[in-house]
């Protein structure tokens, strides 16, 4: 088991009121499994996204990932978890726009102090993995919104993370850009790399191999 979310509960304080946003959620994901969530605008898909990403803490309940409970840690655990184990994938790409393809590819080794001659080897692997091995050295305003998903998604995968999360990745493509950035995704699953996207469109969910259907705070339905 990748991930494990047990009778998860997030809530947000504005002033003295108390904001639900997730109530009792509970989700598992098997390792190298492609899941999708889906929900409308609201619906607290990405408050999921930042629990599992540990980029935020549940309220109350238990997640697990790949056997760990990070329910319990510590905000420098939960850094060394984001660089160890989870890569991310934002709608907006997220690229620094004076650094090559490489470069920001790099970033993730360099946070975990790899020797530069091995962080060049590893990037440079992961660009070739996403089919951009001849736009290595373009910056990204040199590249196409599909050629700076793939950056994004080559510096995600540059760690061998356990979970890549996908938040809306192709939200800012057009839709052949979509597609291929969808076949990508396929391809990388098949190679073993576990999946987890959320997107509000059905079209792209239906990619995954299971979808699920977040309204309200709530799971309403699994397919």
């Amino acid at each position: 088991m990748i991930l494990e979310m047990q009778n998860i509960y997030k809530e947000y304080i504005q002033g003295k009121m108390s904001i639900p946003v997730l109530k009792d959620i509970n989700f598992s994901m098997e390792e190298g499994e492609y899941v999708a969530i889906m929900g409308p605008s609201g619906s607290g898909k990405t408050t999921l996204m930042n629990l599992v990403g540990c980029l935020d803490q549940a309220s109350a309940g238990t997640i697990f990932l790949d056997g760990q409970d990070i329910s319990k840690c510590s905000d420098n655990e939960m850094a060394d978890l984001r660089l160890q184990k989870i890569g991310f994938v934002f709608q907006n790409f997220q690229l620094l726009p004076k650094q090559t393809a490489l470069e920001n590819v790099e970033l993730p080794l360099t946070y975990a102090e790899i020797p530069k001659n091995e962080r060049i080897k590893r990037a440079r692997q992961a660009l070739i993995r996403v089919g951009l091995e001849e736009r290595i050295n373009f910056f990204p305003n040199q590249l196409s919104g599909g050629q700076k998903q793939r950056v994004a998604i080559a510096r995600a995968l540059v760690n061998n993370p356990k979970i890549l999360l996908a938040d809306e990745p192709t939200g800012a493509l057009d839709s052949k850009s979509g597609e291929q950035v969808m076949e990508l995704f396929k391809t990388l699953n098949e190679e073993g790399v576990s999946v987890l996207m959320i997107t509000h469109d059905i079209e792209i969910a239906s990619h995954a191999q299971r979808m699920i259907v977040i309204k309200d705070g709530m799971i309403k339905e699994e397919d």
